[in-house]
């Protein structure tokens, strides 16, 4: 018997600049998730180092250049019966706020910590809680 599982290993930034955390929305013809709001990153290509994908990602999602400070947590889901995605998710910080979106998304925020809240998915927050991203410093 074949196994038809597979799993997706994708990196997010967490990018802050000012005391706000970037969060982008999916294009609402998205087939996953359309017009969520997420934080910037995606699947790492084979043999590509982890923090080398997620910089590059970021570079083709939003048009930043960032610098990746240090994973700040692990999550893993089922998206369907035979594919689970893990994602680690890092501290990133950027020296502009200059975002060129990409065709994958339709808007963009700077957001507080309260407009994270109201945006981002109840999973994605609950994260955020269990792992103490609402206490980075920058964020205060």
């Amino acid at each position: 018997m074949v196994n038809t599982n597979k799993i997706v290993v994708a990196v997010k930034g967490v990018i802050v600049h000012e005391g706000k955390v970037l969060i982008i929305q999916r294009s609402h013809d998205d087939e996953i998730g359309s017009g969520t709001w997420e934080c910037v990153g995606g699947k790492i290509d084979f043999g590509e180092d982890l923090e080398t994908a997620l910089v590059r990602e970021i570079h083709e999602e939003v048009g930043l250049d960032v610098a990746v400070d240090k994973i700040l947590y692990a999550a893993t889901f089922k998206t369907d019966a035979t594919r689970q995605v893990v994602i680690l998710s890092y501290l990133c910080r950027s020296q502009n706020q200059d975002v060129v979106l990409s065709k994958e998304h339709s808007d963009y925020l700077w957001s507080t910590k309260d407009q994270l809240r109201n945006r981002l998915s109840p999973e994605i927050i609950s994260d955020f809680e269990k792992h103490h991203v609402f206490l980075i410093e920058e964020l205060l």
